[in-house]
């Protein structure tokens, strides 16, 4: 099935393939409400398939149908102390250099000086090294710097005077997704300014999630940056909810690369089996059994789901082949109920690509352990005398 030039029915078959992913999952009892928030999140991509520009903020407390989609970038870190906490039109310095020079590092290394002056003098060349890094930054003609290491008080206190805000201690993967989604670079030299390319957003500004205070970007440059912010009342649930939602927005991606879509419960296996069953009366020779043996390989699978459900497999697939036989090609398993249904009165969809990569993968498999010849395994070691 492929609906891509129906933007209304793509959506539509995208929430069915979100809840059928989310179903076996912790979020299975609000899959409706985060299969939104997923297909949301992968539309805003406009066909991109690059799923760095959504990030997922974890935050402990409340419930995790409280978590929400943030059109904008949300970063985890605090704003220095004495900085502007909004700036509209921020043209953003994305750095990875060491703004802690002011401080003298004497590890492994001996200075000797004949007075205390000498000290103060060897300080004051640390701070005037630092003051002419931040005059180069400063020259970028930026109103915001964001670091990936940590900036210390005296390139604070400079950055505070000329109003710039500055962001310490941004992660490499935070770095390199703002990078991504603000159209810049990470720099790590500043002698050239006219080579830098500065990142872009309307607005950053400090919000509250719960007790926690984020810094929020909003309007990137690239316009398709979001966030989904997740709640739950635990570490362990947010992890869990975490995974499960990254595979719901990595079949979604694959599904926008190629948006032909299937029918799931077991309908597509059964189609594919008979469809091979029909070929194997008019293939002469040893090829026929290798695709009967196929065929039943396919039917397996919905047998093992039917196991997995707690069911009769075997009264449920006789069914089944029984219901595509009368033309119902259509049918898959209902594993709520426990019988044969219409996959597409359920919703049930899964993602051609997807499918197509768990066959060849499994196919492939299959054929390495067939041309395997022969195992060799090495005798267990004996046991010394007098060891226990």
């Amino acid at each position: 099935v492929d609906v891509s030039s129906d933007d209304a029915g793509f959506r539509d078959v995208l929430l069915k393939i979100a809840r059928t992913t989310l179903s076996s999952k912790l979020l299975t009892h609000e899959k409706d409400y985060f299969a939104e928030l997923a297909v949301d999140a992968v539309l805003r991509l406009r066909g991109s398939t690059n799923l760095e520009h959504i990030q997922v903020l974890k935050k402990a407390g409340g419930q995790l149908r409280d978590s929400y989609l943030e059109e904008g970038f949300l970063l985890d870190k605090k704003i220095g102390v004495g900085q502007p906490h909004r700036i509209e039109n921020a043209k953003i310095l994305i750095a990875n250099t060491s703004m802690d020079t002011d401080k003298i590092k004497i590890y492994g290394s001996r200075v000797r000086v004949d007075s205390m002056n000498k000290v103060a003098e060897i300080e004051e060349a640390e701070k005037d090294k630092m003051r002419s890094k931040c005059d180069k930054i400063i020259a970028h003609g930026c109103n915001v710097f964001i670091n990936r290491q940590l900036i210390y008080n005296l390139p604070e206190s400079i950055f505070a005077e000329k109003g710039i805000m500055a962001i310490e201690h941004a992660d490499f993967d935070g770095v390199e997704r703002l990078a991504a989604v603000t159209g810049g670079e990470v720099v790590s030299t500043f002698d050239h300014p006219e080579l830098v390319t500065m990142g872009e957003c309307d607005v950053i500004e400090e919000i509250m999630i719960g007790e926690d205070k984020v810094i929020r970007m909003g309007g990137c440059k690239t316009g398709a940056a979001c966030t989904i912010v997740l709640r739950g009342a635990s570490s362990h649930v947010l992890d869990e909810a975490e995974r499960s939602l990254h595979d719901a927005l990595c079949i979604l991606q694959a599904t926008v690369k190629d948006p032909r879509s299937i029918y799931g419960g077991g309908c597509t296996e059964v189609l594919m089996a008979q469809a091979i069953d029909r070929r194997v009366d008019s293939t002469p020779g040893k090829r026929a059994l290798a695709m009967a043996a196929f065929a039943r390989a396919l039917r397996q699978l919905p047998s093992i789901v039917a196991d997995n459900g707690g069911y009769d497999s075997a009264e449920l697939i006789t069914q089944l082949r029984a219901a595509h036989s009368e033309g119902k090609s259509t049918y898959g398993l209902d594993m709520y109920e426990g019988k044969v249904a219409d996959m597409e009165t359920l919703g049930v969809m899964e993602s051609f690509k997807s499918k197509l990569s768990v066959l060849l993968s499994a196919s492939e498999a299959a054929e390495m352990i067939l041309r395997v010849d022969d195992i060799i395994s090495a005798a267990p070691r004996q046991r010394e005398q007098g060891m226990y």
